[in-house]
């Protein structure tokens, strides 16, 4: 068993496990986001081209206008998304459209342990307990 993080829950979708893809930034998911492709079109930022479909995007808070909450919806319902969110601090453009799509999504991990996650981790994200387990880190 890996590293367990206790969270807070933000829309419950159930349990998933995959791989972390981490940002440093924020995400603006209206038009930062190319939708049919999954892919990250924000221009500068730091995941720019990335694709972040079937990984648990792990990302500090959303940013931009109200329409973001329809995006993420979109995400989930095209299933061109990630499979998670795992945020600092959700905002509530994210918040709303994840508990449209019943998408996993917690935050409020104390900063050490969200700052512990990294890009390539297998994760688990449990939304019904509210915890965040680190199963393997990359490269082990």
């Amino acid at each position: 068993m890996g590293k367990v993080m206790k969270a807070r829950i933000i829309a419950r979708g159930g349990v998933v496990e995959g791989e972390a893809l981490v940002s440093p930034k924020p995400l603006g998911f209206n038009l930062g986001v190319d939708v049919p492709n999954g892919i990250i079109i924000e221009h500068g930022h730091p995941l720019e081209g990335v694709c972040f479909k079937d990984k648990v995007f792990v990302f500090p808070n959303g940013k931009g206008s109200t329409g973001g909450s329809y995006v993420v919806y979109q995400l989930i319902e095209g299933k061109t998304g990630p499979i998670a969110f795992v945020n600092h601090k959700t905002d509530t453009i994210v918040a709303a459209g994840c508990i449209m799509g019943r998408l996993p999504t917690v935050d409020n991990l104390s900063d050490e342990d969200y700052h512990s996650i990294e890009t390539g981790d297998w994760v688990r994200v449990d939304s019904v307990n509210g915890t965040v387990e680190i199963i393997r880190k990359k490269g082990e």
